[in-house]
């Protein structure tokens, strides 16, 4: 089975206040055996919005990138969850 290595965007949800540093905090959790998140970072959006960038390299196995997408989405405060890279290693 290979590897593959994803670049999500999530953005806040705009009806709730996110926590940014909670989001970036419960996402580096999630790091085990079929995830390895190598780096969460905030970056500036707009007007002071921030958002949150998350590289992770996973098991290329069915389902498990729409699983990682759900975990992430579960969280308060995730809004849009986008894909900016996606690619086999």
């Amino acid at each position: 089975m290979g590897r593959v290595a994803m670049t999500y965007k999530l953005n806040p949800d705009s009806e709730v206040e996110a926590n940014i540093e909670e989001i970036v905090q419960f996402i580096r959790s999630f790091a085990n055996e079929v995830y390895e998140v190598q780096s969460v970072e905030t970056k500036p959006l707009a007007f002071g919005l921030q958002f949150v960038q998350v590289h992770v390299v996973m098991d290329d196995g069915p389902g498990l990138s729409d699983k990682f997408e759900e975990m992430m989405s579960d969280l308060a405060g995730v809004g849009e969850i986008e894909v900016l890279s996606m690619g086999l290693l």
